[in-house]
């Protein structure tokens, strides 16, 4: 891979990263200042609209994974390289910091900056956030070829699915899914409170999805692999 591919790649990633971090969290936050204008219901078709539109927008770039475990669990099915995934998790943190960063100028009276948060105990955050991340990464390796997340269906699936999660379970365990979407607002606002759920939960989770895959699909599921 060229160096200028490799890098375009990256820029996808980082800035994909940035628009669901900008209107995810952005979102979230506007609801808490505005009284409530924008509704949980809201929010969790913000989360939903913006991953399908980065899927539309970088999908045929870089696959707009914008999410380390995504990016990791396409690596543990064979689906992407190996030496990239470090790579790929960089660039999408930076994005997450960049757009939290951001918010932050435009709303610094906002303590937590839209960061993930248990309602309840970190026990039951974990295994929300575990479920929901296989249940996306299911999804993601049904209608994605390859590594890459694009086409008609591809957007509008994985942003339902994303809608859908945030909508029943953001009360519970903030619906991240994503440890960039979580590490960003976390590290800005200096809310650390159980970031470790929202890191490993969602990686054990979407590795899950690729196991599940192969267990009912067999050792070729998932699409197209590396040869």
């Amino acid at each position: 891979m060229t160096d200028d591919k490799l890098s375009r790649k990256l820029l996808a990633e980082c800035l994909g990263t940035f628009m669901l971090v900008f209107a995810g969290t952005g979102a979230i936050m506007i609801n808490d200042l505005y009284g409530g204008v924008i509704t949980h219901l809201g929010v969790a078709l913000a989360f939903g609209l913006v991953v399908a539109t980065i899927i539309y927008t970088y999908g045929d770039v870089s696959g707009a994974h914008v999410n380390p475990a995504v990016t990791i669990a396409f690596a543990v099915a064979g689906r992407f390289p190996n030496s990239m995934v470090v790579p790929f998790i960089i660039a999408q943190l930076i994005g997450a910091v960049i757009a939290s960063f951001s918010l932050l100028l435009l709303f610094p009276v906002h303590q937590t900056m839209g960061a993930t948060i248990p309602s309840g105990s970190v026990l039951q955050s974990f295994v929300f956030e575990f479920i929901l991340t296989w249940w996306l990464m299911a999804v993601i390796l049904g209608v994605s070829t390859g590594a890459k997340e694009k086409g008609f269906i591809a957007g509008i699936v994985i942003g339902g699915v994303v809608a859908l999660e945030a909508l029943f379970a953001g009360p519970v365990s903030g619906a991240s899914m994503n440890p960039a979407r979580s590490i960003g607002p976390a590290l800005v606002s200096g809310e650390l409170t159980a970031l470790w759920v929202y890191i490993a939960a969602p990686i054990l989770g979407a590795i899950f999805a690729v196991l599940s895959c192969r267990w009912i699909k067999g050792d070729n599921c998932c699409g197209e692999r590396l040869q």
